[in-house]
């Protein structure tokens, strides 16, 4: 498919409802997407487990305009008015106004809540575009009730790509792949595709429980990280071994090899971070009590054998894995020995989902 599919031609109905609400996950990436070309196509492939509890919840309400400006809205998080947000929504409006033309028509309030903290690497982006694109999306299947269900979800993801890159990876689950790969025949750069082949039962209910080191605001956010991709040293072999991972990981998953699978998740994290510490100004997002972590979770694996492992998002909050039959020790270890690294004693227990869902207004 090519962007032009997802310009639509006459609509065959007019707005009725006015309200819409869905709620979109988070996810977390195993094989990292950190560094984009022009119209957020991503620099390399990824790969990520879409998340169950970390979700934002979006109402968005459609009022006659009254104002000449290009577009008209209001947004709330958590009933609060947040213009801190504004320039994010204009722009990307501005950016699928081509995909969804009634945008200028209208006035928009958008009310969003989130289950757990923004900005403080979550992915709260990921959830936050997921759940708009979604619900502009319920516009446009009113106004085109003939749209299939699968260009339905490929549209919303596509539309959530170019709010925040790794948004597009929240619209289905379990795992969801963005970035054409050879290995992967339906993978696409413009939007998220369901992985394709089989995975074993060990990766099944695969548990992420989030320890937040820090749930303030990042110090230099995603989107600067991004961008410092461009002229950074190491890219392209960077970008390279994403593409080898992504490969390697059809026969992780389809034999179940948890050792491997940790092996790669977690030199993908440390990849991660080193390109922010090698980049062009240098910055370092993890803290000294993600450090404490890691150690410790690599300390228990050696004395157990359990197979638990971490990855990292672009902030210092730790994402502990562990599959599903070894939870109740694990689960033991994180409350024992972690959650005293955590802010305030905060964690969130979460596991393996299966995308967004409509709700009831």
């Amino acid at each position: 498919m090519t962007e032009k599919d997802f310009i639509p031609s006459n609509y065959l109905k007019d707005i009725v409802s006015k309200r819409f609400s869905w709620s979109s996950p988070s996810n977390i990436a195993l094989i990292k997407y950190w560094g984009k070309k022009k119209n957020q196509i991503p620099a390399n492939p990824s790969i990520s487990f879409t998340l169950d509890v970390c979700k934002t919840t979006t109402e968005l309400e459609v009022c006659n305009k009254t104002t000449d400006e290009d577009f008209s809205f209001e947004i709330f998080l958590d009933n609060k008015i947040q213009n801190d947000f504004r320039s994010k929504i204009e722009t990307f409006f501005y950016r699928v106004e081509t995909f969804l033309p009634f945008l200028r028509h209208y006035h928009f309030v958008i009310r969003t809540e989130n289950t757990f903290p923004h900005s403080s690497g979550i992915a709260s982006s990921a959830s936050g575009m997921s759940a708009l694109a979604l619900c502009l999306m319920g516009i446009e299947k009113e106004l085109n009730p003939n749209m299939s269900n699968i260009l339905f979800k490929q549209k919303a993801s596509f539309l959530s790509r170019l709010g925040s890159g790794s948004a597009c990876r929240s619209i289905e689950g379990d795992l969801v792949v963005w970035g054409k790969h050879e290995d992967y025949p339906e993978s696409s750069n413009l939007f998220g595709v369901k992985y394709p082949f089989e995975v074993h039962d060990n990766f099944k209910n695969y548990h992420d429980t989030i320890l937040l080191v820090d749930k303030g605001e990042k110090q230099v956010s995603s989107s600067v990280g991004h961008e410092l991709m461009h002229d950074h040293p190491f890219a392209e072999t960077r970008f390279q071994q994403a593409n080898t991972n992504l490969s390697k990981l059809i026969i992780i998953l389809k034999q179940g090899l948890l050792d491997d699978f940790i092996t790669l998740v977690e030199s993908e994290a440390l990849t991660l971070h080193a390109m922010m510490m090698t980049s062009t100004p240098y910055f370092i997002l993890m803290k000294s009590n993600t450090l404490k972590i890691i150690n410790k979770i690599w300390d228990f694996r050696k004395a157990t054998g359990l197979h638990v492992c971490f990855t990292l998002d672009a902030g210092a909050n730790v994402h502990v894995l562990f599959p599903d039959h070894e939870a109740p020790q694990i689960y033991d270890f994180i409350r024992n020995e972690l959650v005293v690294y955590c802010q305030n004693g905060h964690y969130i227990c979460d596991r393996v989902g299966f995308g967004a869902k409509a709700n009831q207004v």
